[in-house]
């Protein structure tokens, strides 16, 4: 039988050892063994930036009640108090002993004395009173732990010598705040026999003996002590079982718990001041009953910490394997508040099961796990109120899932359809060569960020999307929202066409079409996406009635090969530039518009402005250009009869080509050149073999109107979605982000030409020719190239970007229901779809969840 274990819900990652964890309403810090504070944001777990918080390491993390101040200690005899509001943490205040204090153990803070207490390796507790802080004089700087001498560093060796540090003024003010020296009569000198490992500040204490805010520490000799918030040189009461050393202390009401350095738990009774029991370490009810034990680090763990987040139980863990991991406990807490199934959580939570599903369209024997994914979305559908049905597609492909939120109607509104388009099934994800960081079909959460097949393409957004109406459903008035999600996509929509055309009647009316399939240009910049290319796939096979010849023996002159046949063809499609050489290619591809080259050139400045090194501004906005306004066609292989590397003459060579089209080119005008071309050039070589040309597959182009009111609403609610956040570009996906000795995480932009049917491609690879050939459609609007944005992030509008790969279903639905689309790009460049390791930032889909809500609300109003 499985044993219930919390479920691991996201699993944060550093380089260092985990020593200490505090926990506020919206963030995580942890202290790290080489001194290091850090923090994450409970919400989307976005890494805040790191600060080098203590010479020697962060021992102690604590927050005071209102959680506006943070408390960090550490092993250079520093109290440093940090401001939770700025980022990065601004220090306040940067609190030590005249005297050798060793390592500081522990700090905690009493709001109601606005005193800090600090608990050290010298066995004292020492205090500050902050509210004095104003008349004290500047201290000493000599006096500071960095500059005093060492009893062990600078003792004199050999010879009477001792070697003189560096004692740099600036080393340790770099961090801002003030210096506050400790009275000498402000402490407890041997307040235990041992290091005072362990304190915390009981707020209402109402027993016996103490009654309101009471000091209890622990120590190395193994004694739990109970100081009034005055202390004296004695402790009001005292309690102690054996010599363990007690290392940590909670309270709940009055009882007391320690943990000792065997790994127990004692309970101590604070109205009798006894020993009512010992425990072993795991997850515990009110009765003591053990209800859980899991292994939650690959090593020790080294510090926990417990919160309520969103009416979660998290219970959060640290450990010397370098990792803070988040564990959800609600089903082990005694809590009748459910979290609501439209919570962020529920969202992560049914994304992860959606995942598992392993949806491949493009193989045959995961039909049933097609099937099984669809049934999961639909029911995920009807869960929120949503009327369904399955759509049967050609062949019996896999079916669309078709559902329908209606709002209400009245008289006085005009009634208006919306529709989100998105899709179920994924691309194979190969791990035989363990290139995945985890299992691709077992959602993984580490660092801010979900890892999984299809988790960004496009799983996540369409979830985003289906949350965002569950928000808002019961607000809506006068217009229906509509979800079609294929199952076939990623293999070219193959039924798609036909199974929507015969469930018209069913779908109704569409005002409105949104889709969320693609990415940012960048890391750090969002983006709308207002042009697709569309695409042409055929192939070109030429047979002999020859069989397989051998060189030697047949080849000469006189034979006409399948392969140079071919290859005369092949070589016939493009001129040396590149450019296509077939009549009439380019005829009916307008200029660039002023609007689109401002554009173009919008984008450019904003990309070189943070990236210089891409290259010139017209080199850069060229191949922009070239990617996604202008045709292309490619060769992707050449097949042939006979093995591979052998002197055969083959009987057939057959090659894959493709044509990638832009906005006023047809694929059935395009197809009818290409054809035309193919079948003319062979027909000039009076060659013997039989020639087989075929449409494999076609999608049209797809071109927005940026000026619509679609994209407008879009623009506003992008706009005060990511306004004020702060976008820092981030490391590569395949990289374990962390900090490295000692230092703060570079940044590293990795800026993308997205094609949708392809992987992501860096702008660096994309400027491939330093100066790109003059564009066969005609010579663009010159750019004077010398503009700079005053800034690059988040608070100025989205970037409008074109792509250039291929949608195959969204120019056919602008078509069927004469309705314009918008799409929404909603993760990041970086997002790794289609390769290992694919991922989404959390922020990116509760952001994208955010702005699909305005949307919907907006234009149900229209």
């Amino acid at each position: 039988m499985s044993v219930r274990k919390p479920r691991l819900f996201h699993r944060l990652k550093s380089d260092a050892s985990i020593l200490s964890l505090a926990v506020s309403e919206s963030n995580i810090y942890a202290g790290t063994q080489d001194g290091l504070l850090l923090g994450w944001t409970l919400r989307a777990y976005e890494q805040l930036e790191p600060v080098q918080a203590h010479r020697n390491s962060l021992l102690s993390l604590s927050l005071s009640k209102d959680g506006k101040m943070l408390f960090s200690s550490g092993g250079d005899a520093i109290v440093n108090v940090w401001d939770t509001g700025t980022e990065p943490l601004h220090r306040l205040y940067s609190i030590y002993s005249t005297y050798d204090v060793g390592d500081v153990f522990c700090v905690v803070y009493s709001s109601k004395e606005q005193t800090v207490y600090l608990g050290a390796q010298n066995t004292s507790i020492q205090w500050c009173d902050l509210s004095t802080r104003t008349p004290r004089p500047e201290p000493d700087p000599s006096s500071h732990p960095f500059h005093r001498s060492h009893k062990f560093f600078d003792s004199k060796g050999p010879g009477g010598k001792s070697t003189p540090r560096t004692r740099s003024p600036e080393a340790y003010r770099s961090l801002g705040g003030q210096d506050l020296e400790i009275d000498k009569d402000d402490m407890i000198q041997y307040a235990h026999y041992g290091y005072v490992h362990c304190m915390l500040i009981a707020q209402n204490l109402n027993t016996k003996r103490h009654n309101g805010e009471t000091l209890i520490s622990g120590g190395g000799d193994g004694s739990i002590k109970l100081w009034p918030m005055s202390p004296s040189q004695e402790a009001s009461t005292a309690l102690q079982n054996d010599d363990a050393s007690v290392l940590s202390l909670t309270l709940d009401d009055t009882l007391l718990y320690s943990g000792k350095l065997e790994g127990d738990v004692d309970v101590w009774d604070l109205e009798t001041y006894q020993q009512i029991r010992r425990i072993k370490a795991s997850i515990l009810n009110r009765h003591h009953t053990t209800v859980c034990e899991w292994c939650a680090h690959d090593r020790l763990i080294l510090a926990s910490a417990a919160t309520v987040h969103n009416k979660k139980d998290l219970y959060i863990t640290g450990g010397n394997d370098g990792c803070v991991s988040v564990w959800d406990v609600s089903d082990f807490c005694d809590r009748p508040a459910k979290t609501s199934i439209t919570s962020d959580e529920e969202l992560v939570n049914t994304l992860s099961k959606f995942i598992s599903y392993q949806t491949l369209s493009s193989k045959e024997q995961y039909a049933t796990d097609c099937r099984r994914g669809a049934s999961f979305l639909r029911n995920t559908f009807k869960r929120f109120g949503a009327e369904t049905e399955l759509l049967n597609t050609n062949e019996q492909r896999n079916p669309i899932v078709f559902a329908r939120f209606r709002g209400k109607r009245t008289k006085a509104a005009k009634h208006r359809n919306i529709m989100f388009y998105g899709h179920y099934d994924v691309v194979p994800a190969d791990n035989e060569n363990r290139i995945w960081r985890s299992d691709p079909f077992a959602l993984q959460a580490t660092n801010g960020y979900l890892y999984g097949r299809g988790v960004s393409d496009n799983k996540g957004p369409l979830l985003a999307a289906l949350y965002a109406v569950a928000d808002i459903k019961e607000k809506l008035v006068g217009s229906d929202i509509v979800f079609l999600v294929e199952g076939e996509e990623e293999s070219g929509s193959r039924g798609f066409a036909n199974a929507v055309r015969k469930a018209k009647t069913l779908i109704g009316e569409v005002n409105w079409i949104l889709l969320a399939n693609s990415y940012w240009l960048t890391d750090d910049i969002p983006c709308l996406t207002y042009g697709l290319r569309g695409v042409i796939r055929a192939t070109v096979e030429l047979k002999s009635r020859n069989p397989d010849l051998h060189s030697g023996m047949d080849g000469s002159r006189l034979l006409k090969e399948p392969m140079h046949d071919l290859v005369a063809i092949l070589a016939s499609l493009t001129e040396e530039d590149g450019s296509v050489a077939i009549s009439g290619f380019y005829d009916r591809i307008p200029p660039i518009s002023r609007d689109e080259d401002e554009r173009y050139e919008l984008l450019t400045r904003s990309l070189l402005e943070q990236s210089p090194h891409l290259g010139t501004f017209q080199d850069v906005k060229a191949s922009f250009q070239a990617k996604w306004r202008e045709p292309s066609l490619t060769i992707h292989r050449i097949n042939h009869s006979g093995s591979a590397g052998s002197s055969i003459i083959p009987r057939t060579a057959k090659a894959d080509i493709s044509i990638r089209l832009v906005p006023n080119q047809t694929t059935e005008q395009v197809f009818s050149q290409l054809e035309k071309h193919v079948t003319t050039f062979y027909e000039s070589l009076r060659s013997s073999n039989e020639m087989v040309f075929k449409l494999e597959h076609r999608a049209e182009p797809w071109l927005g109107d940026p000026n619509n009111q679609l994209f407008k609403v879009l623009e506003a609610a992008v706009s005060d979605a990511w306004a004020g956040v702060s976008l820092q570009p981030t490391a590569p996906a395949s990289s374990q982000t962390g900090v490295a000795d000692g230092k703060l995480p570079g940044q590293v932009l990795k800026t993308v030409t997205r094609t949708k049917t392809e992987s992501p491609t860096l702008t660096t690879s994309l400027l491939s020719t330093v100066s790109p050939p003059t564009s066969p459609i005609g010579k663009d609007n010159e750019g004077s190239g010398t503009g700079r944005r005053t800034t690059t992030n988040a608070h100025q509008k989205p970037l409008y970007i074109r792509e250039g790969g291929s949608i195959p279903a969204v120019r056919f639905l602008e078509q069927e229901f004469d309705a314009p689309a918008a799409h929404l790009p909603c993760g990041q460049a970086s997002d790794n779809a289609h390769l290992d390791n694919e991922r989404l930032r959390l922020l990116n889909l509760y952001k994208s969840r955010e702005i699909f809500r305005r949307v919907f609300q907006e234009l149900s109003r229209t």
